[in-house]
């Protein structure tokens, strides 16, 4: 327990740090269009999404590796809070923009998480013959 514990919080120190560098790489937010748009909050999650989704199928649950980068890892540097607090933030300017924000950043989410889970899913003989 106490290693599993670590794990986490070593990849979420890292994770998080990531997601800190994705956010000062990209612009900030601006007042209105497209740009109030929290973009780097967007990335993170679409990203971290289709890692997970990846980690998920290589990697059995309780492993070292998958507790380390799924929990700790990709769980820091994708953020829930973050989704909510922009969304809830652009609403007060732009509520159709923010609606749309949210929606198509869960729909997304799901889609990439679904992806990677397709794309990394270890594959059958017969699969790989027959497509």
């Amino acid at each position: 327990m106490p290693l599993r514990l670590a794990l986490v919080v070593a990849g979420g120190a890292i994770g998080t740090a990531a997601r800190l560098g994705l956010g000062l790489a990209l612009p900030l937010p601006t007042a209105s269009g497209l740009g109030a748009v929290p973009w780097a909050t967007f990335l993170a999650n679409i990203v971290g999404a289709f890692l997970i989704g990846v980690l998920a199928a290589r990697l059995p649950g309780s492993s070292a590796a998958r507790i380390f980068l799924g929990t700790g890892v990709l769980g820091g540097f994708t953020t829930y809070s973050a989704l909510t607090v922009g969304a809830v933030s652009l609403w007060h300017a732009q509520p159709l923009l923010a609606a749309g924000y949210a929606v198509v950043s869960v729909v997304l989410g799901i889609g990439a998480a679904a992806f990677g889970l397709d794309l990394a899913r270890p594959r059958s003989a017969h699969t790989q013959a027959h497509g």
